[in-house]
């Protein structure tokens, strides 16, 4: 057993990789605005997907969309993070860099509404036509 887990250090910071992936969630939560619209839409997206009755296949769908996005989104935030901490002094790398993070999670949101819109409009317009 001890070949699989590897030595006892490794195996107590299993429980700590958890704690500080949760802190991180926590601080995009509440330092973050875009990351707390995205958490929010996602959550209503989801809701509106239990009203109409998604199928396992469509929820797959949006889930992983909803997941994409918030991941994206971290990983703009912590990648901006480290060039403010690398580059303090406005450079031009530096604010390409932020620029291309932040279109990646642009796209990711573009994406999630033509996702949302193949998801969900021929469930609204199905109500419609009853």
């Amino acid at each position: 057993m001890s070949d699989i887990l590897g030595d006892m250090s490794l195996r107590h910071s299993i429980p700590k990789s958890f704690l500080y992936a949760l802190q991180g969630l926590k601080r995009a939560l509440t330092e973050e605005p875009n990351f707390r619209v995205h958490v929010v839409l996602g959550t209503f997206a989801c809701i509106f997907a239990l009203v109409l009755g998604f199928s396992a296949l469509e929820w797959l769908i949006l889930v992983v969309t909803i997941f994409f996005v918030l991941v994206l989104e971290l990983i703009n935030t912590s990648l901006e993070n480290i060039v403010d901490l690398v580059s303090p002094e406005i450079q031009g790398e530096a604010k390409v860099a932020k620029d291309v993070s932040a279109s990646a999670v642009f796209l990711s949101a573009i994406f999630s509404i033509l996702v949302g819109l193949a998801l969900f409009l021929p469930k609204i317009m199905a109500l419609f036509k009853k």
